[in-house]
């Protein structure tokens, strides 16, 4: 079975983000680059099907050279080649996707597995537009996997309850919490992500659709208030909440 699966490069969730100066991206500087967290449960989901169904897990990331340690952390966990579309310019989703289905195409994959949406831009587009210009199946948000043959059944929550998917490979797969629980890099495939070197490929994705015009911190939280310590309070704190806060 050829599988793939896209991953990329996010800041640590734990990172306190700073705008940088041209007030359209991130400061980098003491900023701790990771996998991001749902392309690692995609990368054990892919790990998993290879091992009960046999076949060869890729991974492919778009970016500049910094990746590499994103695509090292996959290696480790046990992909067996990685793919890497190198680019020095920030790129949307759509033009990730074009640069990711140029490759894919002549590859022939049966699954291709994404994370549900990457933590720092969280527009959860990716897999969508990849599965329409490869014209496959996708399924989205998945939490639960199942592969039969060529058939996958698979479950995704959705308001007050989950809802089952059917569908047939070829198809791109995008996961969600909850599916699986990754598995830490071993030793064995420490020593392997630093001999394994991904292939690289010059991007092909061309303009992006979309760009960040602006990048502000929210604003502070104002101070709270306390209007009293007793139930003489109720009254005062109803009159905020519904003329000043209007939450109710």
């Amino acid at each position: 079975m050829n599988i793939f699966v896209c991953v990329s490069q996010v800041p640590d969730t734990a990172t306190r983000i700073k705008p940088a100066a041209d007030g359209k991206t991130i400061d980098k500087t003491d900023v701790n680059f990771i996998l991001n967290p749902y392309d690692e449960i995609a990368v054990e989901q892919a790990l998993r099907v290879k091992e009960a169904h046999g076949g060869e897990v890729t991974v492919i990331s778009v970016g500049d050279d910094t990746v590499l340690n994103t695509i090292r952390k996959a290696i480790a966990m046990g992909a067996d080649k990685a793919v890497h579309i190198k680019t020095q310019e920030e790129v949307d989703g759509i033009s990730a996707a074009r640069a990711v289905a140029e490759i894919l195409k002549t590859a022939n994959p049966d699954l291709v597995f994404t994370g549900k949406e990457s933590v720092d831009s969280n527009s959860g587009q990716f897999a969508t537009f990849l599965a329409a210009l490869l014209d496959i199946n996708v399924i989205n948000v998945a939490v639960k996997f199942d592969l039969t043959g060529s058939h996958i059944r698979a479950e995704r929550e959705i308001e007050g309850g989950k809802e089952v998917v059917e569908t047939s490979l070829p198809a791109v797969v995008s996961c969600q919490k909850g599916l699986n629980e990754p598995r830490l890099p071993t030793l064995k495939g420490i020593m392997a992500s630093k001999t394994k070197k991904p292939e690289e490929v010059a991007f092909s994705g061309g303009a992006s659709w979309t760009a960040i015009t602006e990048l502000v911190k929210p604003p502070a939280k104002p101070a709270g208030k306390i209007v009293g310590a007793d139930v003489s309070a109720v009254t005062a704190l109803v009159d905020l909440l519904h003329n000043e806060a209007k939450v109710i």
